[in-house]
């Protein structure tokens, strides 16, 4: 996106309900302290979203709308958190799990994940949905700045008791080549490259467990960019055996959080499908479950129904 205004939310995010709302004493909120903060990135949470709604008074909020099992967030937080960090206090970075925090997920609409969406003096204000590379992410925010400063936002956050002076540098583990040869391919968008990159690395180790989730991760990525959900939903509901179309649905219901609903069309299809058929489909669902993981819940019953349908 090149432009960023209120107004294309206007009506389709409601945050009344968590306004004003008393801040547990403490927890996982966003841990201020007078005037000053502990961090420039905080987890938010139901109960403590009013204050992240206050501050937004002060300095831009970016809130990044994340799930545990979403491969495009694994891609996408960190840069938010790298750009928003060298910003020293003029954006604060509100972190949701939107798994543990329903009532905000709703309150965003949040059909699909990642989303991002920033806060000036309590209005939202459009950032991202789905995985976007660094440099766009850097043009968005010096425009959120603009924006801000247009409206009268434009203060910088202390860092209360020198947390920020006092803790170390984080050090990061230097990436095998090929891993960050594959990283730097997926920051600037080349999503090919970088399931090219992924997949010689595990020709040279067949074991390599990153380089097996970054696959997954990057192929789904890839799969998903350019398609048109409505267009997808409409082939997919003219052609029920059509594989390719139902495969298209389901990667868009995972990438959007609708895990249950991904894992359902590919089972149902699976069912229907003559056995002879059925070999891509079962690849499919056992590429889905390494996405999200074997000790998800949604995983196990999705395999107990595989199993079933195949014994």
């Amino acid at each position: 996106m090149t432009d960023i205004s209120p107004a294309a939310l206007r009506g389709a995010v409601d945050l009344s309900s968590l306004r004003n709302r008393p801040t547990p004493s403490s927890g996982g909120g966003p841990a201020t302290q007078g005037q000053g903060i502990t961090d420039v990135v905080v987890d938010a949470t139901d109960e403590t979203f009013g204050e992240v709604l206050e501050i937004s008074r002060t300095v831009p909020v970016v809130v990044d709308l994340w799930a545990e099992w979403c491969g495009p967030c694994k891609q996408l937080s960190p840069i938010i958190e790298k750009v928003t960090r060298e910003l020293g206090g003029r954006v604060l970075l509100a972190k949701v799990d939107v798994d543990a925090n329903p009532q905000l997920a709703q309150s965003f609409r949040a059909q699909s994940i990642p989303m991002v969406v920033a806060l000036i003096a309590g209005q939202p204000v459009p950032m991202f949905t789905g995985a976007v590379p660094e440099q766009q992410v850097r043009e968005v925010f010096a425009q959120l700045l603009q924006l801000a400063a247009q409206n009268g936002v434009s203060g910088t956050l202390s860092i209360s008791g020198d947390a920020a002076a006092d803790a170390p540098e984080p050090v990061e583990p230097e990436l095998p080549p090929l891993h960050a040869e594959a990283y730097a391919a997926i920051e600037a968008g080349d999503y090919a490259a970088a399931i090219r990159a992924y997949e010689k690395a595990l020709a040279e180790n067949p074991r390599d467990e990153d380089a097996i989730a970054g696959l997954g991760q990057v192929r789904l990525l890839h799969r998903v960019q350019g398609l048109d959900l409505q267009e997808a939903r409409a082939a997919a509901a003219a052609g029920p055996l059509d594989v390719q179309a139902q495969f298209d649905v389901a990667d868009l219901d995972l990438a959007g959080g609708h895990v249950d609903d991904a894992f359902a069309r590919l089972l149902d299809l699976f069912a229907q499908l003559p056995s002879d058929q059925r070999a891509p489909v079962r690849e499919r669902l056992v590429e889905l479950f390494g996405l999200i993981g074997p000790a998800d819940p949604r995983v196990v019953s999705a395999r107990n129904r595989l199993s079933s349908l195949l014994f």
